[in-house]
This record gives structure tokens, sequence and C-alpha cells, in this order.
């Protein structure tokens, strides 16, 4: 009698759990004296780790450490964040969004880009790609109004936002959805690129920069040769087992920056791996990062040639972002072709786009592109000073790269005020919880 009473509950059983266990969310600035300290603790679910690590990168937060711990039906992490200045957080509404987003993560979470069409391209990149992808948009009345880029060992991926021109409706006529996608994708073919270049409209609601993982990844850009070697140090990836507690232990050491932990466990999330237990620390300007995984149905990696797999796409995943070249940040007037005008001026001044977000707000375009000489080297001053006059020196502006602050980094002491002694408590039990497994060397 009691199986037969079991059985038919479970499911229920675990929504109640979930509604009981609704993520418990502490904001801290007591516990650490250089960092604000933000506490999840929740029931477990697969990629509930990625969707908190999304709340705080997408406040262009820096993680300095974090310590996550999964196992059960319960999940705890917690993480010392700064923001790009390297100082705590003291505004009470990014404080308070921080607490709402991170108490709802159960929930399905997306961008918002309702009343746009959404164009997803994929292919060999060239000087001047872009340019002509935003030449046949604006031919076609397509107003770009977001849009990101990035681009890797040769490869282009870009998620682009449009609406009409005219209605500032979203293109829903099936024509020239196709017309759009025919000359999107002879624009991206080119001469040599038959077989693998893509277009086609996004219909799923996805987060920006995951779906451009996944589109990179799908692409396999992981497997290609760079066509050019960049100068920044590559990271360093190690995959072996612990077969003795059953996980893959997954170690990562590369330069430090922000959104660094967002992409890792993406890629890892998008991998079916789950996270169990997790070290995230920095260094001056170095990420120590630590994983131990499992497949989601419960097994560790199983052969050489996934350990490698595992390796490429990590290291793929920390590439794609960490593009060279001069910033350069606009900030005009939007207008209709303005984009397919910047960027044809920096076609033709050799300047090749290696990176670019674009984004609009109350009719202001604030675009930032990523540039280097068509070879991929640093791109010559003069160059990127008669580009300025052409543009206009008010619009377009040379932004160094926002370097996240190392000052304190190295030294965090705690500082417990009445308000932080049970966070500081809590945080010490996810610390124990990994040293009892033996995945760190101290929890002091």
């Amino acid at each position: 009698m009691a199986e037969l009473m079991e059985w038919p509950c479970l499911d229920e059983y675990e929504k109640l759990v979930i509604r009981m266990n609704t993520p418990r969310v502490v904001v801290d600035n007591a516990v650490s004296a250089s960092t604000t300290v933000v506490k999840v603790d929740s029931a477990r679910k697969h990629g509930i780790l990625l969707e908190a690590v999304q709340v705080l990168t997408d406040l262009n937060l820096s993680i300095k450490k974090a310590y996550i711990s999964s196992d059960g039906r319960w999940f705890m992490d917690v993480f010392h964040v700064t923001d790009l200045n390297g100082k705590k957080l003291t505004d009470e509404s990014v404080i308070s969004y921080i607490e709402q987003s991170l108490g709802c993560i159960h929930h399905v979470r997306s961008n918002s880009f309702n009343g746009l069409t959404a164009l997803e391209l994929t292919g060999t990149d060239r000087l001047g790609l872009l340019s002509e992808v935003f030449a046949v948009l604006a031919d076609l009345e397509c107003n770009v109004v977001e849009s990101k880029m990035w681009t890797h060992n040769g490869r282009i991926a870009a998620l682009i936002y449009v609406k009409d021109c005219d209605s500032g409706n979203p293109i829903e006529d099936s024509q020239k959805i196709n017309r759009i996608e025919g000359r999107l994708r002879n624009v991206l073919k080119g001469d040599n690129d038959i077989r693998s270049a893509k277009t086609s409209v996004s219909l799923a609601i996805t987060h920006t920069e995951r779906r451009l993982h996944q589109m990179m990844f799908a692409d396999r850009d992981y497997e290609r040769k760079p066509i050019i070697r960049s100068a920044s140090e590559s990271p360093v990836v190690t995959v072996q087992n612990w077969l003795e507690k059953g996980y893959s232990d997954v170690n990562v050491q590369c330069k430090d920056r922000t959104k660094l932990l967002f992409d890792v466990v993406c890629t890892l999330t998008d991998m079916q791996y789950v996270v169990f237990h997790a070290t995230i620390n920095t260094s001056g300007d170095k990420a120590y990062l630590e994983f131990y995984i499992r497949h989601t149905d419960g097994t560790p990696i199983s052969s050489e040639a996934e350990r490698q797999r595992v390796i490429q796409c990590l290291q793929a995943a920390i590439e794609r972002r960490a593009s060279e070249g001069v910033r350069l940040e606009l900030s005009t007037e939007d207008r209709r072709g303005l984009l397919a005008d910047v960027t044809r001026t920096f076609r033709e001044n050799g300047l090749n786009v290696t990176r670019a977000e674009i984004s609009t707000t109350s009719e202001i375009a604030l675009n930032v592109f990523y540039v280097t000489d068509a070879m991929g080297n640093p791109a010559d001053p003069k160059i990127i000073e008669d580009v300025r006059q052409k543009i206009g020196l008010s619009n377009l502006k040379v932004k160094e790269l926002p370097l996240i602050n190392h000052r304190e980094a190295e030294r965090d002491e705690p500082t417990v005020g009445v308000g932080g002694a049970v966070l500081l408590s809590l945080g010490s039990l996810v610390r124990r919880n990994l040293y009892n497994l033996g995945l760190i060397r101290s929890y002091s």
C-alpha cells in the first residue's frame, strides 16, 4: 500500500518542495571589507546556477569569488561581487533588483524584445561583412534596434533585432522574411562559404548572449584554427576524472574579465553538464575556476574524445568575448541607414569589426564596436582619427577597454556587522561542505 501511495505523489511533492523553497536571497555589505556578498539558497534544478550568474553579469558586476555547492536537492551559492570600479554595491535600486531577480530564478526569464523580429546569422568572417549586412537591412527598410555580433576563429555569429522602418511593427510578412533571409544568406556566402552560411528568423526567446554561444557552438567554431593568432594569453583548461566521488574535475586559468563565469557556466549547461560544486577565485588580473561536474544522467566524462571536446569548447567560450581591438563608442541620434553608413566608413578605411553591440534608447543610437586592421593587428591611430573625423568627433569616441579593478582582490578580510553574522555563517557552511568533500584545502 505504501508503494502505491508513493509514486503518484512524486511529481506533486517535487512541485511542493519548489514552492516551499522559493530562493532565499541575501545581499550584504557587512560581511566583507572589499566586496558585496550575495547568497542564494534554493531547491536545485538543472540550469539554476546559470540563471543566477546571468542576473549578476547582466548588471556588469565583477565576480571576485564564489563558492557553489548543490548536492542533493539543495543549491547554495555565495558570490563576492563588485562594480567595474572595484567598489561595493551601494545603489539600493541595484540591490533590490538583484534580490527580486534572484528570488524568482525558478521561473522562466528572458530578454524582453517584444515587438521586434530576431534574425540569426552565422558564416565566415571577412573584412566589411557587417557593413554589407547592415546595407541589405537598410535597403529592405529594416530598422536595427538591438544587435550583438561576435567573431572567433574566422567565424561570425550575429543576433539582430529589427522592425519595419515605416510602421515600427515587427516584420511578420512571410514573403518579406524570405526576401531578407535570402539576401542575407547571399551576403554571408560570399565567394567561399556556400555550405556553412546560415540565416534564420528566431522564434524562441532566449538570452541574447547565451544564444550567441549556442550559435557558435552549433557552427563548431571550437574545431577551427584561428586565422590570426591572438596576442593575448590563451585560457588553460584541464579536465580529469575523480573516480572516488564520481565527478569530472574541470580547471580553468585565464585572464579575469567581466562575464567570464557566465561564459563558462553557459557552455557547461548547454553541453548538458551539471555543476555540483565549484570555487572561483581571482588574484590580480588572473582568474582561477574549478568545477566538479557530471552529465545530467549523473555520470562523469567517459572518454578521451569527450574530455578534449570539453577543453576545446570552454577555451572557445572564453575567447569569443575577449575580442582584440580598439573600442569605439558611437552615440548619436538614430536615423535610417546609420549603421550601414558607419560600418561602410570602417570598411573603406580598412577597419575590421571583431565584435559589436548595438542598442537604441529613446531614438538615440548607443553602439560599441571593437576594431582592428584587416590583418587583425592593432589599428593605426591615424586611421582611427580619420574615421572619427568622417563620422563626427563628438559622436564616435575611442574608449579604453573597461578594466576590472583589482586593487583589493588580494585581501578580503571580513568585517562583520550585526546584519552580516548570519550570512558569514552560511558562507562558511558552503566552504565547509566543499572542504569536507575534499574540494578545497581550507574553509577557514
